[in-house]
């Protein structure tokens, strides 16, 4: 009867111990879950007020470019789009901005495929890129997608004051004699560098004495 007793008051124990623990174990995981939220809630806020991008041309030349360049209005145009108010619109947002950049190498307008316009297309696109990595990171470098948000901004605006420096460039009328010049060194050009092939030597046809 003791033997029972005792058997019975170590279930008793085990199963108090078990209950125990179980519960410790909910309330840190419940603790650990809200200190993840609120932290959560601490990133999102700090992107949100500061997710400001500049979605609108900032000069003639980028009016004019988006009627005719499709993939960049798209890109601006996706810029413009509330993001939603969760971090998990945020982080779809980059990667439909990261796709839109993706694809502003397509179809440049002629006058703008100059290294100088696809080099600045470049380093956006790697910004874009990184703020579509960064924000989706388990822990989100919360301070580094501000800063590429600014930086996303500066490329921006140093890509269109580009295009209206070529724009602007192509407006200058040639200087007089400018055109004969361009004209005779297209002339000099196509003058073959051939050597001309030099004469046979006549053959001495005097006698010799």
């Amino acid at each position: 009867m003791k033997m029972v007793m005792r058997q019975i008051v170590v279930v008793f124990c085990a199963l108090f111990l078990l209950l125990t623990s179980c519960k410790e174990d909910n309330k840190q995981r419940l603790a650990e879950n809200k200190k993840a939220t609120k932290k959560r809630e601490v990133i999102y806020k700090n992107i949100s007020s500061n997710w400001n991008f500049y979605a609108t041309p900032i000069n003639t030349t980028s009016e004019q470019s988006v009627a005719s360049w499709t993939e960049f209005r798209q890109f601006l145009d996706e810029l413009a789009q509330n993001p939603g108010k969760s971090l998990n619109g945020y982080q779809k947002k980059a990667a439909e901005l990261s796709k839109k950049a993706l694809l502003l190498n397509s179809n440049i307008p002629f006058q703008f495929q100059q290294p100088q316009i696809k080099s600045r297309i470049g380093t956006l696109i790697t910004k874009v890129r990184l703020l579509d990595l960064f924000i989706h990171l388990d822990a989100i470098p919360d301070k580094k997608v501000v800063v590429l948000v600014s930086e996303i901004n500066a490329e921006l605006v140093s890509l269109q004051r580009q295009m209206d420096k070529i724009t602007e460039k192509s407006k200058i009328p040639v200087e007089d004699g400018e055109s004969d010049m361009l004209r005779m060194l297209d002339t000099t050009r196509a003058i073959s560098t051939t050597p001309m092939p030099t004469p046979p030597t006549k053959p001495n046809l005097s006698r010799v004495e």
